[in-house]
Formats: structure tokens, sequence, C-alpha cells
């Protein structure tokens, strides 16, 4: 395994497996909830994040994170490779880059929650809304320090 800063060819890459991921873990979007996100994720997000992939063994990308500062923005697994340590490792580089980090987490997703709590994080803070202004309530998070 391999954490490397992304190329910008990898972008395609990156989306895909965050549709792919998306459509696995947060169920309380609709497919349409999802495509809406699509061209934000595409257009906004990715270019405006520091970018870092885990690569396995055979160079195959299993997830990425995306970090703006301190702040986790994104961290999405492929969902095949869920559950196997792969997550808190990308939190530690993340850590080992920036220090303590902070992550927003959607409330409708409880087992991001979880592993963020298990990863040393606490809840500090709550929006009902989305970053986008949808009724997707946020809980803010910080690292125990």
């Amino acid at each position: 395994m391999n954490i490397r800063t992304a190329l910008p060819s990898e972008l395609g890459t990156l989306l895909d497996l965050w549709l792919r991921s998306v459509r696995t873990t947060h169920t309380f979007l609709t497919e349409e909830d999802i495509q809406a996100l699509h061209p934000l994720v595409r257009d906004h997000a990715l270019p405006a994040l520091e970018l870092w992939v885990l690569e396995g063994e055979d160079g195959a990308i299993l997830g990425w994170m995306g970090l703006d500062g301190a702040k986790l923005e994104a961290l999405f697994l492929d969902p095949a490779h869920t559950g196997k340590g792969h997550g808190r490792r990308m939190v530690d580089h993340a850590r080992s880059l920036k220090g303590p980090l902070t992550v927003d987490v959607n409330e409708q997703n409880p087992e991001a929650l979880r592993f963020y709590e298990a990863c040393g994080f606490r809840v500090v803070g709550r929006s009902e809304l989305d970053g986008q202004g949808r009724p997707f309530p946020l809980l803010h998070l910080a690292e125990r320090v």
C-alpha cells in the first residue's frame, strides 16, 4: 500500500470511485441528489482540494482523500476495500501532514460517524443544512487533543 499525491490525470478515476462509494455509503441520498452533486464534485471539489490517493500493490487506486488545510473535506474508499483499515491509514497520513484535523459528517451516515469517533474525533457542533443549503444536517467533528 502506498499513499501519494493524486495526479491531474487521475481525476476521472477519483470521480468514478466517489460515485461508487457514495452510492454504497450515502443511502439517504436519492439518485437525483447524487447526480446533482456529481458536477459539484467534478468541477469544484476535486480541483480545489489537496488530493491524496491510496494505491494497492498493483497500483490500483483503492481510495482518496481531499484536504483543505487541516480539514478533511473528503475520504472515499472503493466499496470492495472498506473495513480493512485503509480509511484509518489515510486519516493517520493526513494527521501526520496537518496535525489535528477537523471533518464534517452527514448526520444520516452513522457508519461514518462511528469511523471518525474510532479515529479519535468528537462531535463539536451541528449544522441543520449541508454546504449547498440542502436539508442534510452535518455534524462537525474535531480530534481530541
